[in-house]
């Protein structure tokens, strides 16, 4: 509906989706947290000091942005969500949570495939400030992150997402 990828676009995160790791993405599949038909889990390529590891949530099935995302998907990623922010409370002890969705390049989307961030936040973590600094550089240390909630999400899914 509302798309501004180009036509030559190659996806990163539907890439990632289909097991492909290469010089097209930055999302090695160890980052992969969580998965089912229809929702994918994985830590952010780059990190947010004071906030580092935070979980990014997207459709299996491309879909730009908010305008192009079937509803059943969008409830889908805000059930997928609120476990996650669960699992931040207890495996990281966040003393809060932040959602964080952007959408056409004027709301700051810079990957068109439709992602939900999951930010941890602390008190005192001046999160706002190290935002913007971080969008720098991929950071290389997500896999303790990813296995952290990979090992919450299979102690925990059957019971909360049932």
């Amino acid at each position: 509906m509302y798309n501004h990828a180009p036509t030559d676009y190659v996806c990163p995160i539907c890439l990632a989706a289909n097991g492909i790791e290469d010089g097209r993405t930055q999302i090695a599949q160890s980052d992969i947290f969580y998965r089912d038909d229809l929702v994918m889990g994985f830590i952010r390529t780059k990190s947010i000091k004071g906030n580092e590891g935070h979980p990014l949530l997207v459709p299996v099935q491309h879909a730009e942005n908010i305008f192009d995302l079937p509803n059943v998907v969008a409830h889908a990623i805000m059930d997928v969500a609120q476990q996650v922010a669960l699992a931040l409370k207890e495996t990281r002890k966040a003393a809060g949570v932040t959602l964080i969705q952007n959408n056409e390049p004027a709301g700051d989307q810079h990957a068109f495939h439709f992602h939900l961030h999951v930010i941890p936040r602390f008190e005192n973590d001046r999160f706002h400030e190290e935002l913007w600094k971080s969008q720098k550089s991929a950071s290389s240390d997500r896999k303790p992150y990813a296995d952290e909630l990979r090992t919450w999400f299979l102690d925990h899914t059957k019971d909360r997402l049932a």
